[in-house]
């Protein structure tokens, strides 16, 4: 019985069957989980007969299952640490380069700097493997091997960039391989076959034909190897311990050949003249002259450097003066050559191999003829040039890793393997660094082609019994390891696209019916077929350092990572690594990439960087339980905890800004508008968060809270607003709104201002609560200092794909309030909505106030700032309270006391304005005699009047108009509130106040409007006008918001104060700060 759902489901169909089933098993208590949670004993036997065979993701996992079901049954892999990673490591490390270029390193970089460099790189290895032993024995490890460990552990980002970068070395491995093996065939074995003749070539010609003959083998390899690949791997399999055999058998011969010069060394004479190396192909004797029967010959020695065969022929002023002594190549591990030998000897190209110690007698001035008789060196060398060539022989640790589908037991194979063979190969790489260096000749060990010793292969003239072991030994070897590239790359990179990481390599998932990744194989032939094209060894050799490297960075750096965070799953078998060593390989890794080649190194993480960012906008969404998730837990906590330490200063304040939506019956937003104006508010940037409240209680609308979030979730993405959702269920939608703003956040990172919509149709008695929650949330904000922004007209704001041409962003600054009016037309300029908007600043002077000075104070204050705005002072001079106004504020105060004296609820309110729609007579006209004309004034709706004549109320001269709304220096009015109407033309007529009764039953209409209220309407309607004057056309008005009634009975009274001042404005901005400066004019 498997644990899938499925499987659950069909043991579990019956209450009959249930009873049935746990009669008798102890599980009845546990009857009603058993459709999600199967029993135990089901699901063990499914868990340990787990197959690793399946690679990556979680879906793939799934559907090879399905496939699997689908075929025969697969056998359990049956390889043990021995055949399945200790010799595929073997064979992937000890490679061409130990073959071709090892004694040429020691010889340039002498047996002390080589022995430095081989120590790092086996070094580095060595704790790349630890890391790898950790992580790999961290669970299970499917088929796909090093690319899986680090997707998993690292994250998809990560995994994809290394996966491509590990892919690209393997790729050029192959590629190295191919052109050594050209080389030992073309050089060693039958230089015969070049097509393009060497002989008789000097210089760059030699060297450009033999750089196409390997261009052209090369491919025609290339294509045989991808061929016999195509056609099946299992060929490749079957022959790689035929080629493993040939590797070590090689090694054997090396270290037969030394202990055979301890005895009896072999004869490779090399010839010098003076302390040059000559060309064994130009002579055959090494001597000027020979005695044959008492005569004087010369010898063909003679006749390269001379231009006759005659005695007396002009020759060469060097091979004048400088005498020819034969050496033998390899002296023996006895001979005391190994101290001539400790240092480096670093050539530029061009030069001639020389002998030290030994004297030579050289014009300075004369220049050097007939080189082509010399073996020259044919590139510069340096230290950081044979680090670059040799690290390719330190790869290949991955290999059993990389079979890690096919280990009986992969969590104690792939440790025990991989070190081993590590420390085997660094004994045998470190051993003959010193060995070379004690048996041959410095010369012999500068000659990379061995043109001084009969164009011998160097490391075969050491060997026994004869130096074609070693060649045909390395050719085998070089053709065995290309192959297992060229098997070993399509499938990574097919298991890189059958993760879906990566959208575009997708099509390279498939492959033929049995699983092999054809058009994988074809792109790998491609990009090996750029190596094969560069030509060089030593030039390719760098580049695959550099895809090495940084792969086995990353896996140090996640083996740390799982270290350091402690992650609950990091509990790996393997016990002896710990972080710093991790730590140390990384920076091993790093270090040596920048020392083969800086340029590489930056190349190399260049393609990585564009791989990381690829899959982080494009790739696919994957949660694979990594580190990096991990690490950004510890991250946020540390930065959380570090905000905590006290408020931001003033310079690094941003809005953070909690954004009051509203949701309809569908959990649809209703003002996504909202979203739209904060995503042009923050630019992208600072803390976001969209909150609602669901009517209810939790149990029971859980999932229409589910459904909210989602909703506000794809507004965000739909709005490109990067922040949080939050969802609050409560009993009523106030309380939701007010648990909110108290615990929407976390830590120091919580919101400093929130915005809420203005409520639509707040008159209407049905919406009443709409504007009553509306007042708490301003109450709310003020307690908690919190600032508070209030869109009128929300649905008029343009959406972020509008762009405004010109206009004003126009801002009305009446009372400060810690500079939020400065910096919100700043922070929307930002944005490309409003960028061509220009920002106009209007204040206001009062009677007493310098306008002129003022103005330049502001501009002042602006410059200092760095704010550009057009700036203007506007003189509100002391005007009378008009009649109109006068009658407003009245009509505002009877609507908001009969429903307070009633104490309606809301569905008696609803049925009390349908029943009493006519409640206020007041009489009217032109001259003011109050008995004529009836104006009808309903619950819902205040007095509209079109162009009032001009009337004036007459009160004491000191009565100014307040500044703002919240003045607390509001004047009395006239004394015991009696007011007295007059027209301009006639005060001598004095009309008084309505005074009659009203009708019985209804003595709570008063008809003397309170002084306060008076004031604030005359207030809001001055503002209104003059705002309205000067602003009509702006695009956007900011606008001082005055502050709540602290008296709870005016909150009618003050949302028509707001809707006075805001009156005739298309789209209106209202801000109050939260009581802290948040603009500063110091740097």
């Amino acid at each position: 019985r498997g644990c899938s759902p499925p499987a659950s489901s069909r043991l579990i169909s019956s209450d009959a069957e249930k009873s049935q089933q746990y009669d008798g098993k102890n599980m009845a208590l546990f009857e009603e989980e058993m459709d999600t949670s199967p029993m135990v004993s089901s699901l063990l036997s499914s868990l340990a007969n787990y197959s690793n065979l399946p690679t990556g993701s979680k879906e793939h996992e799934e559907a090879e299952n399905i496939e699997e079901g689908a075929q025969e049954t697969l056998h359990a892999p049956q390889l043990g640490t021995l055949m399945g990673v200790y010799l595929p490591c073997i064979q992937n490390i000890f490679g061409v380069i130990l073959f071709l270029r090892m004694t040429w390193m020691v010889g340039i970089g002498g047996v002390f700097g080589s022995f430095i460099i081989v120590f790092m790189c086996c070094s580095t290895t060595m704790l790349t493997a630890i890391s790898m032993s950790a992580i790999a024995t961290n669970g299970v490890v499917p088929a796909g091997g090093s690319y899986y460990m680090i997707s998993r552990s690292l994250g998809p980002e990560f995994g994809g960039a290394v996966g491509i970068c590990f892919y690209l070395g393997t790729t050029f491995a192959g590629a190295m391989y191919i052109l050594g093996c050209i080389e030992i065939l073309l050089i060693y074995i039958i230089p015969q076959a070049a097509i393009f003749k060497i002989e008789g070539l000097e210089g760059p010609e030699a060297e450009l034909a033999l750089l196409n003959n390997m261009r052209v083998y090369g491919t025609l390899v290339l294509s045989l190897m991808a061929l016999v690949v195509f056609v099946g791997v299992k060929y490749v399999n079957k022959l790689a311990l035929l080629f493993l055999a040939c590797v070590i058998l090689s090694i054997l011969a090396v270290y037969a050949g030394v202990i055979k010069t301890a005895i009896d060394p072999p004869v490779f004479p090399v010839c010098l003249l003076g302390n040059r190396t000559l060309v064994s192909k130009g002579y055959d004797i090494c001597a000027k002259v020979i005695e044959i029967d008492n005569e004087t010959i010369t010898t063909k020695l003679w006749r390269s450097f001379c231009d006759s065969e005659y005695l007396n022929a002009t020759c060469d002023e060097y091979f004048t003066n400088n005498n020819i002594t034969e050496i033998q190549g390899i002296p023996g591990v006895t001979s005391g050559i190994l101290a001539e030998n400790l240092f480096g000897n670093y050539l530029e190209k061009g030069m001639i191999l020389e002998k030290r110690g030994l004297s030579s007698d050289v014009d300075p001035d004369s220049p050097t003829t007939s080189s082509n008789r010399y073996v020259l060196a044919d590139i510069t060398s340096f230290f950081t040039l044979l680090v670059g060539i040799y690290f390719p022989s330190v790869t290949g640790i991955m290999a059993g890793s990389n079979r890690s589908g096919d280990l009986r037991d992969a969590q104690k194979s792939i440790p025990i393997g991989t070190i081993a063979a590590i420390t085997t190969t660094s004994t045998v790489y470190m051993s003959c660094v010193v060995l070379f260096g004690a048996c041959i000749e410095g010369v012999v060990l500068r000659d990379k082609f061995g043109e001084g010793v009969n164009g011998n292969l160097v490391i075969g003239t050491l060997a026994w019994p004869s130096p074609w072991v070693i060649v045909f030994g390395s050719f085998f070897s070089t053709c065995g390891a290309g192959l297992q590239s060229l098997t070993g790359a399509p499938r990574l990179l097919q298991a890189i696209s059958r993760d879906g990481i990566i959208p575009f390599l997708r099509v390279f998932g498939h492959g033929k019916a049995n699983g092999e990744p054809t058009w994988a194989l074809l792109l790998t032939a491609c990009i090996c077929e750029i190596g094969i094209i560069i030509a060089s060894l030593d030039l390719v050799a760098p580049i695959l350092s550099m895809f090495f490297l940084m792969c086995y960075m990353f896996v140090n750096l996640a083996c740390a990572l799982q270290t350091l965070l402690r992650t609950p799953n990091w509990r790996p078998r393997f016990k002896f690594y710990h972080w710093a060593l991790s730590f140390l390989g990384m920076s091993l890794c790093l270090s040596l990439m920048f020392i083969c080649s800086w340029y590489y190194a930056i190349i190399a993480m260049g393609i990585a960087t564009c791989i990381y960012k690829y899959i982080e906008f494009c790739g696919a969404e994957k949660e694979w339980g990594d580190g990096i998730r991990g690490i950004s837990l510890s991250a946020a906590r540390f930065a959380l905890m570090r905000l905590e330490e006290g408020p931001p200063h003033t310079k690094n304040w941003r809005p953070q800004i909690l954004v009051l939506v509203s949701v309809d019956s569908e959990q649809n937003v209703e003002q996504p508008r909202l979203i739209s104006l904060t995503n042009q508010l923050k630019a992208g940037k600072g803390l976001t968060i969209v909150g609602t409240s669901v009517q209810g209680t939790f149990l029971d609308n859980y999932t229409e809270a589910q459904r909210a979030d989602q909703s506000l979730r794809k507004l965000m993405e739909t709005e490109k607003v990067k922040g949080f959702s939050q969802v609050v269920i409560s009993s009523n939608l106030r309380d939701g709104t007010s648990h909110l703003i108290q615990v929407g956040g976390l830590g120091g990172l919580k919101h400093n201002t929130v915005m809420v919509s203005w409520p639509r149709n707040w008159k209407q008695p049905e919406y009443h609560h709409q504007f009553r929650n509306f007042i708490e949330v301003v109450r709310e904000t003020t307690v908690a200092s919190l600032a508070l922004l209030v869109p009128k007209n929300i649905s008029s704001y343009p959406s972020n794909g509008e762009r405004f041409t010109e206009g004003h962003i126009d801002v009305w600054w009446i009372v400060h309030d810690g500079g939020m009016l400065m910096l919100l037309p700043f922070l929307l300029r930002q944005h490309k909505v409003w960028r061509k908007c220009k920002m106009r600043i209007f204040t206001v002077a009062q009677m007493d106030d310098n306008s002129i000075q003022m103005k330049k104070d502001l501009i002042t204050f602006l410059y200092h700032l760095r704010i550009d705005a057009a700036v203007e002072v506007v003189e509100m001079h002391d005007g009378d309270i008009s009649a109109y106004t006068y009658e407003k504020t009245l009509v505002m105060e009877q609507r908001s006391q009969i429903l307070k004296q009633m104490h309606l609820t809301k569905n008696e309110m609803e049925r009390e304005v349908n029943q009493v729609s006519p409640i206020l007579t007041c009489v009217s006209s032109l001259s003011f005699t109050l008995s004529q004309c009836h104006v009808t004034v309903s619950l819902s709706q205040s007095v509209a009047v079109s162009n009032p004549k001009q009337v004036q109320l007459i009160h004491t001269k000191n009565a100014s108009t307040p500044t703002s709304p919240t003045s607390p220096t509001s004047p009395a009015g006239p004394a015991g509130g009696a007011a007295t109407w007059t027209d301009n033309k006639g005060a001598g007529k004095g009309p008084t106040l309505l005074s009659a009764n009203p009708e019985p039953g209804r003595d709570h209409f008063n008809m003397k409007p309170n002084q306060t209220d008076l004031r604030r309407m005359h207030t809001a309607m001055r503002l209104n006008e003059v705002i309205t004057k000067k602003s009509k056309e702006a695009k956007l008005v900011l606008l001082n918001m005055p502050g709540p009634p602290k008296n709870r009975m005016g909150n009618e009274n003050y949302m028509e104060f707001l809707e006075v001042l805001t009156e005739g404005l298309n789209r209106v901005l209202l801000v109050r700060g939260g009581g802290r400066e948040v603009i500063t004019i110091y740097s």
